[in-house]
């Protein structure tokens, strides 16, 4: 992911830059997100990678599905990566857009992922936790996950914080193997 990543760091500045330039950020995080959503679909990326796909066709293709759905800057942006090979950037391209805009913003996105719904006042405790222990507000994605078992999973940009059972045994079947 990391190669990815460095791969789409130029593509998700210069899209950060223009969107901050024109004041289109959010419609910008709309767009990454309905193309993350589109490169979801496994049909999608193995048309996307297929040397033997017409890049016209699958240009005219791809768009005609993001119809009403992109800025004609957007579907220029799509274009631009279909030319280029590089459509299977969008998801590490979107990743780093929106965490271009919290940091430009002030806040913090973290995914947290528990094995059961949080119940009550949870979740805002945990916000404020959060906003104490980073310095910055937070932004909270919930998900329920339960392969968790028990316990929390955290991750806030680089930061992770693994207080799921599941994390618990995975280090401790390491430590034993080691």
């Amino acid at each position: 992911m990391d190669e990815l990543t460095t791969l789409a760091r130029p593509y998700a500045v210069a899209v950060y830059k223009r969107a901050k330039e024109t004041g289109t950020t959010a419609q910008w995080a709309e767009a990454l997100a309905f193309l993350t959503a589109l490169m979801d679909d496994e049909r999608m990326v193995r048309a996307a990678n297929s040397p033997t796909v017409n890049r016209a066709q699958f240009t005219a293709a791809f768009l005609s599905l993001c119809e009403g759905r992109l800025s004609p800057e957007a579907e220029n942006f799509v274009r631009l990566l279909i030319q280029n090979h590089r459509l299977n950037l969008v998801k590490p391209i979107a990743e780093l857009f929106n965490r271009y805009q919290a940091e430009d913003e002030g806040y913090v996105d973290v995914e947290v992922r528990t094995a059961f719904p949080l119940e009550g006042d949870e979740e805002p405790r945990l916000a404020a936790a959060l906003e104490r222990a980073l310095g910055r507000k937070s932004r909270l994605r919930v998900s329920v996950d339960e392969s968790l078992i028990g316990g929390v999973y955290l991750r806030a940009g680089d930061h992770v914080i693994d207080a799921s059972v599941r994390g618990q045994i995975e280090r401790l079947t390491k430590r034993l193997w080691n």
